[in-house]
């Protein structure tokens, strides 16, 4: 197996460092060296013993998505340390009953005085015993019917005021406030215990679909969220809003997409507002508590691939905002991509992390990216950490695009995924695999970050999926250290002309021109992600399939402004290959019909199905925020058929973040195919310790203390890229008589 070099990294960490993980601390390296005397040791743990405490109990609990307010997924629990992981056994786990085919759990579940918060599968809302994982109630949105599809969820928000606590998620378009203790909806708000997301947009909603996939933040009475939206046209905007958490009314909203007069509108055509969707915070949002400041990444516009209706920078897409938490004003912001053609969402929610620079302590916001950069602000001013250089890139776009001329890198910290994709890099597993990739390489365009999209194909690398994904980075502000697991595929982006319906539109016709970039001409689509549609009509009846057509689910869009006669068609066409031809003459041209699309999501693979790059296709990285650079990084997950046949250790694509503890560990599931849960010296990235679980556990875990045992809790879901599904919460902590 060749890797790249280097591949992997580690710094001479001083023994005073390592031993202790307290950056604070500087003890000489000559009384280190006398370990063996008992005053020495004493010293040294009276210190670190003295700079933790502060932190103790703030990082003890699990309340919110990431851990706590700054989203840092850390914690100071230390009853499960190096010296007893061999004692780690499951302490209990919970069915919920709810997978089926292709589904996904990628909840972060959330712990309040003994009790833990989370979804399932089919977005039940369920509240268990953190102790032994018994059912105490669940809430069920979709009252019991079959689910439709895939519906992704990444935990819930809890808020409690006296004897009033309740518990905050969405469930399609509709934001539900349930009572904590019941799982009953609070009739107080919105409208009998919910209200509806698709109100107060600024638009027509009619054909638009919305959701909130990662849960929300408190901010004194608010509840602020972002939204996820469709990827294609149309689609509704990505607003942020804040609302009252007692009773629904919206306090205030920032416009992504800006509307006339407001600030950013001229990076946009003129009328854009009112066609133009996306640029939604779907990864989650952060509160600097203190400041009152929330920060809100946010995704690209849609559509994803081709802007030729939207030239211009695009403000607020593909931004990191900070904005005044009490009345959603914009104080700063920075635009990580003009004009996204690539799909660069920001792909999670960033962390609040204080640095040591200069010899000042910087209280920074630190966000990852999907191309593997790292950026890093301060949190009042939004000035740079570290050096961001703007440099000129290709504008050589396909007809009717118009791309932005520079981008912003970050110089520092290096990137933590390889940034372009050479022929030197191909996979050598087997001749006949290498062979073919370099085949079908040569006939892309391969030049790195920003090369246009093209008709021929342009390599996507690090791809859709990053670099970084939503599983977010875990930071120890202890050492400095910032963890972010990454995936190194590379997709291929090739755009097509979309095909012209006839005057008097058939089914056919009319899934080719709106259905097919997705779900292919032969209606194979590419699962799990975007499925087959091939016995459709085994499944769901007509009304059913209309529906979801006529109103979008998830990312896909809907499509009401057809008409009745063309949707009937469409349902004909996918249920039985009926090509009947519709009395309804096409209507007139829309800022949303453009000449091109894409012909879908397509990694690149070789012909046996695994990546066409050679290895490593997934790395956890540590990254030392303090000076700028990577202190380590490791392949992370397998492939159990190689690993079978002696390739291991080639890392593979990981959905999911890692938790980081005081006492030196780091916990993470996340890889998609070899099902394991795995715990790594935080400061080595040695394996400590591994399991498996029942299911992929493409989740953030999250750990707690109840009756002075602590656990660390995991959803094993699954689903992801065709991985098989599960359905549980699976909770580990030491056996009894464990140390």
């Amino acid at each position: 197996m060749r890797w790249p070099k280097p591949l992997y990294r580690l710094e001479n960490i001083p023994l005073h460092q390592y031993s202790f993980a307290y950056r604070t601390i500087n003890i000489p390296e000559t009384i280190m060296k006398r370990l063996r005397l008992g005053i020495a040791i004493g010293v040294a743990l009276a210190a670190a013993l003295f700079v933790c405490s502060s932190q103790a109990q703030q990082y003890r609990e699990w309340k919110m998505f990431g851990g706590g307010a700054d989203n840092i997924h850390y914690s100071t629990l230390s009853q499960i340390n190096r010296e007893n992981l061999r004692q780690l056994e499951v302490a209990w786990t919970y069915d919920t009953g709810d997978a089926f085919p292709n589904s996904e759990m990628q909840c972060n579940p959330i712990i309040v005085d003994g009790v833990l918060y989370a979804t399932t599968p089919k977005l039940r809302v369920i509240a268990l015993n953190a102790e032994n994982g018994r059912l105490i109630w669940s809430f069920d949105p979709n009252e019991g019917k079959k689910a439709l599809g895939k519906m992704r969820n990444r935990g819930v928000t809890y808020w409690g005021n006296g004897n009033d606590r309740r518990i905050y998620f969405s469930f399609r378009r509709w934001l539900y406030s349930l009572d904590a203790k019941t799982g009953l909806p609070v009739k107080s708000f919105g409208r009998e215990g919910r209200l509806d997301l698709l109100e107060g947009l600024g638009r027509d909603s009619q054909g638009l679909t919305i959701t909130i996939t990662t849960p929300g933040v408190v901010y004194k009475d608010y509840l602020i969220v972002g939204s996820m939206v469709s990827e294609g046209l149309p689609a509704a905007p990505g607003h942020i809003r804040a609302y009252d958490l007692r009773t629904g009314k919206m306090r205030w909203i920032f416009r992504t997409i800006p509307h006339p007069g407001e600030y950013g509108y001229e990076t946009w055509p003129k009328d854009a507002w009112q066609y133009i969707g996306g640029a939604n915070n779907w990864p989650g949002l952060v509160v600097d508590q203190k400041r009152g400041l929330v920060f809100a990444p946010t995704g690209s516009a849609a559509f994803d691939f081709y802007g030729a209706n939207r030239h211009g920078d695009n403000l607020f897409a593909n931004t990191l905002l900070c904005l005044d938490a009490n009345t959603g004003k914009r104080v700063w912001h920075f635009q990580a991509v003009k004009h996204d053609v690539w799909d660069r969402d920001f792909p999670s929610a960033p962390a609040l992390v204080t640095l040591k620079r200069d010899g000042r302590e910087i209280d920074a916001v630190a966000q990852i990216t999907k191309s593997g950069h790292v950026f890093v602000f301060e949190r009042e001013t939004g000035k740079s950490v570290f050096p961001i250089e703007y440099r000129k890139v290709p504008i050589d776009g396909v007809e009717g695009e118009k791309l932005a001329e520079t981008q912003p890198f970050s110089l520092l910290p290096p990137p933590f995924a390889r940034q372009i994709l050479t022929e030197e890099m191909l996979t050598r597993r087997t001749p006949e695999t290498h062979k073919a990739a370099l085949e079908t390489f040569r006939k892309l365009r391969s030049k790195g970050q920003f090369e246009p999209p093209s008709l021929g194909g342009t390599i996507v690398f690090p791809g859709y999926d990053g670099g970084g994904e939503w599983g977010g980075a875990a930071f120890d502000p202890e050492t400095g250290l910032f963890y972010v697991n990454s995936n190194e595929m590379a997709w291929i982006l090739r755009i097509v002309e979309r095909p012209k319906p006839k005057a008097l539109p058939s089914g056919k016709s009319l899934y080719e021109s709106n259905c097919a970039s997705c779900h292919k001409n032969n209606l194979s689509g590419t699962p799990p992600e975007f499925p087959a549609l091939t016995n459709l009509g085994k499944k769901y009846d007509a009304s059913e399939i209309r529906g979801i057509i006529r109103n979008g689910q998830g990312r896909m869009p809907g499509f009401s402004s057809l008409g009745s006669e063309a949707l009937q068609a469409i349902t004909r066409y996918i249920m039985s290959g009926v090509d009947n031809i519709t009395e309804s003459a096409k209507s007139k041209p829309s800022p949303i019909e453009m000449k091109y699309t894409f012909d879908g999501y397509n990694k690149f693979l070789d012909s046996e199905g695994y990546p066409a790059i050679e290895p490593p296709w997934g790395t956890l990285n540590a990254i030392d925020l303090n000076k700028g650079r990577i202190v380590w990084q490791i392949p992370l997950g397998e492939h159990p058929l190689l690993a079978a046949k002696g390739v291991k250790d080639t890392g593979s694509e990981n959905y999911g973040g890692a938790i980081v503890t005081a006492n030196g560990l780091l916990f993470i599931g996340a890889t998609n195919y070899d099902k394991k849960f795995r715990v790594f010296d935080k400061l080595t990235g040695k394996l400590l310790w591994e399991t498996e679980l029942p299911a992929a556990g493409n989740a953030t875990p999250a750990t707690y203390e109840v009756n002075g045992r602590q656990f660390v809790v995991i959803a094993a879901g699954g689903g992801k890229w065709g991985a098989p599904s599960g359905g549980s919460y699976v909770a580990f902590a030491l056996k009894r008589d464990g140390n």
